[in-house]
């Protein structure tokens, strides 16, 4: 088991894969550098070989294939994820690494926002919708996250041989962060400063379809991990629709005694019909989500022991 791994997810960071490399080596010169070739092109690999990386690969294209081959193949006491695009700072990976390995942290978040972003990002948009990915999140699973697109991350073993990856493309930070929210791991913000990419390295991000792609992962999550508040409240609005237009129906029959209405009636019995059986659908699943958690906790005993048994 390594005591420290830097995991570098690639594909064609020939401009800065070596200074990426040399500059972890120079900070963390306890740790392993992994470099991880998502099918380059540039000479990616060989460079980052060449600067004294431990090179593999993995030919499934997207970053979350990657995130899923580096998390089941490298043991570590601790892991610094970074990107290879020169972007984040290596001076400081020693103080993410002390919070994972003294603070007992599970998951350190590099905060870019709170720091250069804003001044070094030249694209409006990212900026935008960073702050709307961390409204998002923060609300919807009660977190105090900074940033929670940074590509810059530490983690503990157990984070890493405890998350699913599930993603295969960039929205795997989101991701990481609301499995790290939902499971009340251990989540600290460490302010770094941000650098845009240097000239002629181009980013991989597409503004527009990777943006709805996080959120509708944000959406599907909220799904999964707080089904009672997802079809509870679709069963809220269906309810009050279905009553606001029953409503009138009803109140005519008792004055008259005649339903004219009778489609609105039906559709309206329809509508309060599936949203009772939403509702009771959030309530099974709540409860099998109370049961995934408990399991959870022993998998987290579980994962200890092994670290305990490799660290002997």
């Amino acid at each position: 088991m390594d005591k420290i791994a830097v995991l570098i997810p690639c594909y064609n960071e020939a401009k800065t894969v070596e200074k990426v490399v040399t500059d972890f080596r120079r900070v963390l010169p306890e740790a392993t550098i992994y470099v991880y070739n998502n099918n380059s092109s540039d000479g990616t690999a060989e460079l980052a070989a060449r600067a004294g990386a431990v090179v593999r690969h993995e030919y499934q294209q997207g970053k979350g294939n990657v995130m899923r081959r580096m998390f089941r193949e490298v043991d570590a006491e601790a892991y610094i994820l970074v990107d290879g695009d020169d972007t984040y700072p290596a001076e400081a990976a020693p103080e993410m690494v002390r919070a994972v390995r003294e603070r007992q942290a599970d998951m350190v978040v590099g905060d870019r926002l709170s720091s250069t972003y804003y001044t070094q990002n030249k694209r409006p948009f990212h900026n935008f919708g960073n702050d709307l990915v961390r409204f998002c999140t923060n609300h919807l699973f009660g977190g105090k996250i900074k940033d929670i697109m940074t590509g810059y991350r530490a983690f503990s073993y157990r984070f890493v041989k405890t998350y699913p990856v599930l993603s295969r493309g960039f929205e795997i930070e989101t991701e990481m962060t609301i499995h790290a929210l939902q499971r009340n791991m251990q989540v600290d913000n460490v302010v770094i400063e941000y650098r845009d990419r240097p000239e002629g390295s181009e980013s991989k991000l597409n503004t527009y379809s990777d943006g709805f792609k996080v959120l509708g992962t944000i959406l599907r999550l909220f799904k999964n991990y707080r089904p009672f508040a997802f079809f509870g409240c679709i069963a809220a609005v269906l309810a009050v629709l279905g009553a606001g237009f029953m409503l009138p129906v009803i109140n005519e029959y008792f004055h008259t005694g005649l339903v004219p209405r009778f489609p609105t009636l039906i559709a309206c019995g329809f509508v309060l019909v599936a949203a009772l059986m939403l509702f009771v659908a959030g309530v099974i699943l709540s409860s099998l989500l109370a049961k995934d958690a408990r399991d959870f906790e022993f998998q987290l005993q579980t994962v200890q022991h092994w670290q305990s048994t490799a660290e002997q």
